[in-house]
């Protein structure tokens, strides 16, 4: 089985996002360089512009992307970029925690399932993964995820910028200490620091 890992880009003070989900620059990264991401087909759907990063950068996120095999996301950010058409960024699934079933007739071709709690999420994904890497996107999903032991690596692009305000990285979910090692990944991009922490797992 492969590793999963919570990931998002963030503010130096741990937001994802300001209130009304405005992300300002803490993307600007993903197009400050000259290596692409990914092809470029699915631009409309990613922002509509092709990703273009720096060369350590591309070399750190392409690793990533190529080892994730399923991605899990929560149903606020499906709906804010429409699950980006079922085009996601990377993995070849894409698990979607709601209530909500998914929407009639969006994208029968996508490989996207809906779960009802972050533990059947897990599950699915675990299940679709094989030996693949699992991506869990930051925010409230990727905080239950992480209190409830399934997250192996916390990963986060830091971006130069304080927001002072907005959505955090880990959500609401704070009710019980989470220890991480030092980091084993630091990587300095253009505009970006990318790191990536262990969790340290309880003893059993």
């Amino acid at each position: 089985m492969g590793t999963t890992y919570l990931h998002a880009v963030a503010s130096l003070d741990g937001y994802i996002a300001r209130e009304n989900d405005d992300v300002g620059p803490l993307h600007d990264w993903y197009f400050n360089g000259d290596q692409p991401l990914v092809p470029d087909e699915h631009v409309d759907a990613h922002g509509g512009a092709p990703f273009r990063v720096s060369a350590a950068s591309a070399e750190y996120v392409r690793g990533m992307w190529e080892r994730q095999k399923v991605l899990i996301v929560g149903r606020h950010q499906f709906d804010l970029t429409n699950g980006w058409e079922g085009h996601p960024p990377a993995s070849d699934h894409v698990v979607v925690v709601s209530h909500r079933s998914k929407p009639e007739g969006w994208h029968p071709e996508a490989s996207y399932h809906f779960a009802g709690s972050v533990e059947d999420g897990v599950a699915i994904a675990q299940q679709l993964a094989g030996n693949g890497d699992i991506g869990i996107g930051a925010g409230g999903v990727g905080g239950q995820a992480l209190q409830l032991g399934f997250v192996d690596y916390v990963a986060i692009d830091v971006v130069p910028v304080v927001l002072g305000r907005g959505k955090r990285y880990f959500g609401a979910c704070t009710d019980d200490q989470v220890t991480l090692d030092d980091p084993d990944i630091v990587i300095q991009g253009q505009g970006v620091l990318h790191l990536r922490y262990p969790v340290r797992k309880s003893a059993t």
